[in-house]
């Protein structure tokens, strides 16, 4: 599936920045995100480990409306039906992005009158990845982000309000503070000049460990309110110009910490910076 849209590149992580203002989800709309039932949009190749794991993690995370997984040809017979929401993955592009990146979105949907799948009503939205990066690189995280989609919905169902702003700016102003929690990041995933404890430690005065995706997923998986993780979604060596976006979200509840992107050259490549731990020590 390919849709464009003219999402802000500093917005790509909530989906009412989808489209253009006329075009926001309303407050009925979220209204009747809670009436519907969720059809869980299985993707199609029979070896995706997305499909196992999106099963298993539905089961125990999704509390906001009954649900059920359906085919994507289901998908494309009932998408116009109101009385359903889908949650489903995607392939996103971005207008006049002069990298011409692709992105792998998990996606919350309102079904109902609309001619394909990029006029549809977006509730939510989050990258996982660029595409065609191995699915490893995120699954390991999707509870999280699961969790996370549920809990954007909740907040602007609850203030309604905050749907015309800048919603991303709304989480960055009230961003719950990461003093007290402890980092767990991946080795690979950190620049050069900031991938030991000693080098960090220099910069960035908390609590950090350098551990595995187990560790991470394990964390998440026991709701663990003392840790907070990197979810970056990178190029991982598959273009040469490309941003980088970071993310530091609670291994308990998704909540955001901290959000931030850079442009991928020199010596600002595709990791988590000694400039981002400057930024969230002060």
């Amino acid at each position: 599936m390919m849709y464009k849209t003219i999402l802000s590149l500093l917005l790509i992580f909530i989906g009412v920045q989808s489209y253009s203002q006329e075009q926001l989800p309303t407050a009925n709309d979220y209204k009747q995100f809670h009436k519907s039932k969720t059809l869980v949009v299985i993707e199609g190749s029979p070896l995706s480990g997305y499909n196992f794991k999106i099963k298993e993690l539905i089961k125990k995370n999704w509390h906001l409306t009954d649900y059920a997984f359906i085919s994507y040809d289901e998908f494309k017979k009932k998408k116009s039906d109101s009385q359903y929401s889908f949650l489903i993955t995607s392939t996103v592009t971005f207008n006049k992005d002069k990298t011409n990146a692709r992105y792998h979105f998990l996606s919350l949907l309102l079904g109902g009158p609309a001619k394909d799948l990029a006029s549809m009503t977006d509730l939510c939205s989050i990258p996982l990845s660029y595409l065609n990066i191995d699915e490893d690189r995120y699954l390991y995280k999707m509870a999280s982000l699961i969790r996370f989609v549920q809990n954007h919905v909740d907040l602007v169902t609850k203030h309604p309000e905050i749907i015309s702003e800048n919603v991303l700016k709304y989480y960055n102003k009230n961003n719950v503070k990461i003093k007290g929690k402890t980092l767990y990041l991946l080795q690979e995933e950190l620049q050069k000049e900031a991938n030991s404890i000693s080098k960090i430690r220099k910069v960035y005065p908390g609590k950090v460990k350098i551990v595995s995706k187990e560790e991470i997923e394990a964390a998440i998986t026991n709701q663990n309110d003392d840790v907070v993780f990197l979810h970056k979604v990178g190029p991982e060596h598959t273009k040469h110009k490309a941003r980088c976006i970071k993310t530091l979200i609670g291994a308990d509840d998704g909540k955001f910490y901290y959000f931030d992107y850079h442009m991928v050259k020199k010596k600002q490549t595709d990791h988590f910076l000694l400039k981002d731990f400057k930024r969230i020590a002060n």
